[in-house]
């Protein structure tokens, strides 16, 4: 099964994304990797390199990042990472994308698969 981790600069985002995916798909294999080891805002490369070690498959990991430093913390995880071929980041809404993405995962879809259904996501006021 593909693994999803979620980063954000805030753990109680990623928290809050990766526990709302899970209540659609709770067999998913998924991990947060948001804020500081002390609470506060940022990202961390040891909690985001746990993350993809805890959910990496030979099925893969997507990764899904919220901004700036996220991205480039996330890259030069992937890049140190024994397996970077086998990890991708999709630019893709955090909520939506672990939701769908947890979903497309738990029934089996590759990770290329996956990767085009996030691709896919738009947010659009529901108002």
């Amino acid at each position: 099964m593909v693994g999803i981790v979620i980063v954000s600069h805030s753990a109680k985002v990623a928290e809050g994304a990766m526990e709302l995916a899970m209540t659609m798909a709770p067999d998913a294999k998924m991990a947060a990797a948001g804020g500081l080891p002390d609470g506060s805002i940022g990202t961390d490369m040891e909690r985001i390199t746990n993350a993809i070690n805890s959910v990496m498959s030979d099925d893969g990991v997507i990764m899904l990042v919220d901004m700036g430093s996220a991205i480039m913390t996330s890259e030069m995880a992937i890049e140190m990472s024994d397996a970077p071929e086998k990890i991708k980041i999709v630019d893709t809404p955090i909520v939506e994308g672990a939701t769908i993405g947890a979903v497309e995962a738990s029934i089996g879809s590759s990770m290329e698969q996956i990767e085009d259904v996030l691709k896919q996501v738009k947010t659009q006021p529901k108002f």
